[in-house]
């Protein structure tokens, strides 16, 4: 039998926030965005994606998200996702139900809706109406990769159709695995189907097939799976961390499930005020370490920290916030701390 490699929290959390750019933002440009959108952005609470990339690229403009090499889709759970052009195909083809019956049903939805819209884009209600649907069933044509959305978060999506992909679809799955351990790993089967919205028994095989790409390893939550590529950077001493990050609600940093967010946040009262149940706050990098939570009411920031913050962190936290690059306010964020 193999022996895991162990591993220490802080040796993972350390490879988290390096490939996730999160110790120093990446220079702005189109490599940089698709970097930043690894494992793709959640946008299900406005503006989310936008700050996912200002946490991650240097020059973040409130216009980033409409740069041509990113694209909305319905993503991992239905939720809305922003993701790279060249990417659409693993997170869409790569969540395609491997059940015969459901593959049609969603390339049969998607023949509708395109046949419907003849090119053009329309509120995902009237569009559900015009292909006798309730509009939510529009997300299972999603996975077809030939659904696109666009939403602001004040209005509904709008939903057009563009040419499939060329990829295979077990193919993106794979790929769509290697994204999620190579962002959030060490991972298992088990947590690879809840970060992407699939049935167990879908999500096995692929991790299965994996298995010669993989390493196992032991953290402090327990046994998992981590790309073999990826063990350099596992085993690199931890380099210096940002002073602050401002995470948004459901940012791939934190988007975990189960004993995962354990290792994250070992202590199950901050657990419980990071991942509640309804709408998630923003998590507050410090120093590398989640050191409260976050929620935006306009060019307000409230901020809960867990513990006593330095007065350099602070400032450090109060500059991120004066940086979200937001439309429509009329000056920069200020910061309310609740302690």
């Amino acid at each position: 039998m193999t022996t895991p490699l162990q591993l220490s929290r802080g040796q993972v959390l350390a490879h988290r926030r390096r490939v996730g750019a999160l110790d120093e933002r990446l220079v702005s440009g189109a490599d940089s965005l698709r970097h930043a959108a690894w494992a793709g952005l959640t946008d299900s609470v406005p503006r989310a994606a936008l700050l996912s990339i200002h946490a991650r690229v240097a020059g973040t403009t409130p216009s980033a998200l409409d740069d041509p090499t990113l694209v909305q889709v319905w993503g991992p759970r239905f939720s809305a996702y922003v993701v790279a052009a060249a990417d659409l195909a693993v997170f869409t083809l790569g969540r395609l139900a491997p059940s015969e019956a459901r593959r049609r049903f969603a390339e049969d939805l998607a023949d509708r809706l395109e046949a419907f819209l003849d090119g053009r884009g329309l509120p995902y209600g009237q569009a559900g109406r015009g292909v006798g649907v309730h509009p939510n069933q529009l997300r299972y044509a999603a996975t077809t990769g030939r659904v696109l959305i666009r939403w602001d978060g004040a209005r509904q999506p709008t939903v057009r159709t563009v040419p499939p992909p060329g990829t295979d679809a077990g193919d993106a799955r794979l790929e769509l695995v290697r994204r999620y351990l190579h962002v959030l790993g060490p991972g298992t089967a088990e947590g690879f189907a809840r970060w992407a919205g699939l049935y167990a028994r879908a999500a096995a095989p692929a991790f299965d097939a994996l298995r010669p790409e993989l390493t196992l390893v032991r953290t402090d939550v327990g046994d998992a799976w981590v790309l073999a590529r990826d063990e350099p950077d596992l085993r690199a001493d931890p380099g210096p961390a940002a002073p602050a990050r401002l995470l948004p609600s459901g940012d791939a940093f934190s988007l975990l499930h189960g004993r995962d967010r354990e290792l994250l946040v070992p202590d199950a009262a901050q657990r419980a005020a990071l991942w509640t149940s309804r709408v998630w706050p923003g998590a507050v990098l410090v120093e590398g370490e989640v050191a409260g939570t976050w929620r935006r009411a306009e060019d307000r920031v409230t901020v809960s920290p867990w513990h006593l913050l330095s007065a350099a962190a602070r400032e450090a936290v109060e500059r991120e916030a004066a940086s979200l690059p937001l439309p429509g306010l009329g000056g920069p964020v200020g910061v309310r701390w609740d302690e």
